[in-house]
């Protein structure tokens, strides 16, 4: 358990981090409420932003105007028009030893699956790509409508589906981190059938998560080229939402690729499927602080919280909302979905969610209605399970001390059963 004054004493590291950026230090003092600590974070981060667009005024999109690098943080940038050729030169994201990691950025999670899958379409050809139950609602979407070379195959049985008879000559593994801890589990151990190419999503586990280490070195026990997809935007800017960032990065490429395979063009394709789509990214949406000495050690402190929070949570509503629960056991553990006794279309969860948030807001506690996770207040949002096409409210846990994360979570869970009949009225 952390004490509120132990919570307090942390945030105030993570805002001298973002202040410590800032060419003009502002007066900084320790927090005395959550409330402060998410004020004054977003105002440093919006300082930063601010700050940095003020002093680097001539550097254009084009670049007409700024003959030698571009340098914000430990980030270093070499682009030409419309940075198309963006070159970043920096520290990685991820927090692991893996080998030689090739990134590509670009301007959003969704801008780099996007434009991976497209480039795979076009080196490899047709091909099944196997999908956990439950994987990111908007990247099926993506393959289902755009990408007709893929035939999307969801595992809802990943042990029996993953050997089973082939529509295409080449089979693509898709790892998604917002799958359930069963669905995950159960896609990664499949991998004994050897997919040609294994993509993992990444987004919602931490840089330098366990279960990363784990499918990368699955991945070198089989000899499968791997490729990771991140947003950075959700846990990677200390919940300041720094930005909008995304990456590709390829895994020890020259070694996992056989000389003369079609995936040796795949780094290649990419960066041009990223240079068509208009999806580079924007240099001023990388956090200055990431290369900072303090920057790993408060970021894994902040996603311990969240994973605890997340666990007390889930053993909490187990009990307290049995029956009004849907799936509680995510393979990132960052946040919760809760039902209700009569199925919910997309307005209703949404009305839902603002209403549960709106009034236990109006009661003091941190929490807003809001999209996305990783937050130093719980998010509530209306959620819809891509597979079962089956809507619920999702809070995403977030970084807060014990005792106030359990008095919001025994809140909750007053306000959901209380208002049952209430939203099936919506």
């Amino acid at each position: 358990m952390e004490s509120v004054q132990a919570y307090l004493e942390r945030k105030h590291r993570e805002l001298r981090l973002i202040n410590d950026c800032l060419r003009h230090p502002l007066p900084l003092t320790c927090p005395r409420s959550v409330s402060e600590v998410i004020r004054h974070k977003f105002q440093l981060a919006a300082a930063l932003k601010a700050e940095h667009a003020q002093h680097d005024w001539n550097v254009t999109e084009t670049a007409w105007a700024h003959p030698g690098q571009r340098r914000i943080g430990p980030f270093e940038f070499r682009y030409d028009y419309q940075r198309a050729d963006l070159d970043v030169r920096g520290p990685s994201f991820y927090e692991l030893e893996c080998g030689a990691i090739d990134t590509i950025y670009t301007a959003s999670g969704m801008a780099a699956i996007s434009a991976l899958l497209l480039a795979s379409a076009r080196v490899i050809g047709e091909a099944d790509i196997l999908v956990l139950p439950g994987a990111y609602g908007e990247t099926q979407e993506f393959i289902e409508g755009y990408v007709d070379r893929l035939r999307m195959i969801t595992l809802n049985r990943p042990s029996e589906e993953a050997v089973g008879p082939r529509s295409a000559s080449s089979r693509i593994m898709l790892l998604d981190s917002s799958a359930s801890a069963s669905a995950f589990d159960a896609g990664l151990h499949c991998t004994n059938a050897a997919p040609d190419l294994s993509i993992f999503d990444t987004t919602c586990f931490s840089s330098g998560s366990g279960r990363i280490r784990r499918v990368l070195g699955r991945a070198r026990e089989l000899a499968i080229p791997i490729v990771m997809v991140r947003s950075h935007t959700k846990l990677d800017s200390l919940g300041a939402e720094y930005g909008r960032l995304g990456s590709v990065a390829f895994v020890d490429w020259e070694r996992n690729v056989t000389g003369g395979s079609k995936l040796g063009q795949l780094p290649a394709e990419t960066r041009n499927a990223v240079r068509l789509l208009g999806g580079a990214a924007l240099p001023a949406h990388f956090p200055p602080y990431i290369g900072a000495p303090s920057y790993r050690e408060l970021t894994n402190k902040r996603i311990a919280a969240m994973l605890r929070n997340s666990r007390r949570a889930s053993r909490y509503f187990a009990t307290a909302l049995s029956g009004l629960t849907a799936e509680l056991h995510f393979a990132h553990g960052l946040y919760v979905t809760v039902s209700s006794q009569q199925p919910l279309d997309e307005a209703t969860a949404r009305r839902a969610a603002a209403e549960m948030s709106s009034d236990l807001a109006r009661a003091g506690l941190p929490i807003q209605h809001a999209g996305s996770f990783g937050f130093d207040f719980a998010a509530t949002e209306w959620f819809r399970n891509p597979t079962t096409d089956r809507y619920s409210v999702r809070i995403a846990v977030s970084d807060l001390p014990t005792a106030i994360w359990d008095d919001l979570t025994e809140a909750i869970a007053r306000w959901w059963s209380a208002h049952q009949h209430r939203i099936e009225e919506f």
